[in-house]
């Protein structure tokens, strides 16, 4: 007599386990990504995803450009001077630099900003002028902060942290050029001043443009009297009136068009 087929018991349903969040692709879970523990991951990503891009791209220098976010084309005398200095500065060096060369496929002194507005623009305007590409390393601020319309579209980043959008700034540059600015400016000049004082960094061009303006908000004098700083340290800075004059202080820093500069490639400012 042959026995009776029972009925198989169902499966449990696994629907919880597929919606727990502990179930998620770690690269995919935003919620897993965002938390405390996971800021040197992400640290890691902002330099990362530039860095890769900007290779891709074969960007290997640039010259960056800062000053004051507040400066307008329409603005009082001297911000409409300074407007008009930065952007033909941006034209100059993206026609002279190397920006529009294919040098054995590498881009060199491309103009490279914090991709606001301002300053920045103008720069970045100046090498769009002439169909040039330009980066802008934008930040990411509790009041909104948009990037310009000038950079390179594929050029133009986004950053949470104030630390990593530096360190992209600083290490591709071959030379810097300040424009008139406030705060962030001056952050970004102290920056690369220290890693040259330091020699943390290769003895690239600092050019501050307008120099009746620079004596006016900082006595660096003062501090070389002071004993704050050596009187050697002064010389680390240049001075420069004109978009002609900012190139040719940076060649004379060392800066070369359409190539490596002088000194070794090789060196590293975050080695």
């Amino acid at each position: 007599m042959s026995q009776a087929i029972r009925p198989s018991t169902p499966a449990p349903a696994n629907a919880a386990q597929l919606a727990s969040p502990s179930y998620r692709l770690a690269a995919l879970d935003a919620d897993f990504l965002l938390r405390g523990s996971m800021r040197g991951t992400r640290f890691m990503l902002e330099f990362a995803k530039a860095d890769d891009i900007l290779r891709a791209y074969g960007v290997s220098s640039t010259l960056v450009v800062f000053g004051s976010a507040r400066i307008r084309e329409d603005g009082p005398e001297d911000h409409r001077r300074w407007y008009a200095a930065a952007r033909a500065f941006g034209t100059l060096a993206s026609r002279q630099g190397g920006a529009m060369l294919d040098a054995g496929g590498k881009r060199h002194n491309v103009i490279a900003t914090g991709g606001g507005p301002g300053i920045m623009e103008a720069a970045n305007r100046g090498a769009a002028d002439v169909g040039a590409v330009s980066i802008g390393f934008n930040i990411s601020l509790p009041e909104e902060q948009q990037p310009n319309a000038y950079s390179t579209p594929e050029l133009t980043f986004r950053f949470h942290y104030f630390a990593m959008r530096k360190m992209h700034l600083a290490m591709r540059a071959n030379g810097l050029v300040i424009f008139p600015g406030g705060f962030g400016t001056l952050d970004e000049l102290f920056e690369l001043l220290t890693l040259r004082q330091t020699r943390k960094s290769p003895p690239i061009p600092i050019v501050l443009f307008d120099e009746a303006y620079w004596r006016e908000v900082i006595n660096f004098d003062g501090l070389a009297k002071a004993g704050m700083i050596s009187a050697s340290d002064l010389a680390l800075l240049r001075f420069a009136k004109t978009p002609e004059d900012v190139w040719t202080r940076l060649m004379e820093g060392g800066v070369r068009p359409g190539a490596e500069p002088l000194w070794p490639a090789a060196a590293d400012v975050h080695r």
